[in-house]
């Protein structure tokens, strides 16, 4: 269970962020409310990078985030270093999200996913925890890439035989 929850959308997103907020108060979860607060059209950009920002800035919380479709929002929060944004449109991605990839950020489409199912996904996400083992290995990697990238702007990944190449 992740120590604080932030939950950020635009306008696509305003209509499943408030039912999804209530739902989760109701079930004692702490959300704290990244916004936007309106279905006026608002840029999912500054909210996603909101939320990706304090969840680098509060080891150990997660966020949710919720755009018209969910791919802008990952999209955005997975440039951010250690973040581990995943698009889950069902309870079995969310739940192997968490146990294989460790992801902090759930991305649900608003638009995407009916009131009940984003319940569903968001539930699964938040009581999964990681495996570890052989999916560290894998983390380990995609920290390597984003350090290398951030100071060389490629990954040796890229030129480094896969392992089944071997």
């Amino acid at each position: 269970m992740f120590t604080k929850l932030y939950i950020a959308n635009d306008h696509g997103g305003y209509e499943a962020k408030t039912r999804l907020m209530r739902y989760l108060t109701e079930k004692g979860v702490q959300c704290a409310d990244l916004g936007c607060g309106t279905m006026d059209i608002k840029r999912y950009p500054y909210y996603a990078a909101r939320a990706a920002n304090s969840v680098q800035a509060d080891p150990g919380s997660g966020a949710i985030l919720i755009c018209s479709t969910g791919i802008g929002m990952s999209i955005i929060a997975n440039k951010f270093k250690g973040i581990r944004a995943a698009l889950c449109t069902d309870g079995f991605m969310a739940r192997m999200t968490r146990m294989h990839n460790d992801s902090n950020i759930l991305c649900i489409g608003g638009r995407v996913s009916g009131e009940y199912e984003i319940q569903d996904i968001a539930d699964i996400w938040l009581k999964t925890e990681f495996e570890g083992g052989r999916h560290g290995i894998s983390l380990g990697l995609i920290a390597q890439a984003e350090d290398e990238m951030l100071t060389g702007g490629q990954s040796s990944l890229a030129g480094t035989k896969a392992e089944d190449e071997l």
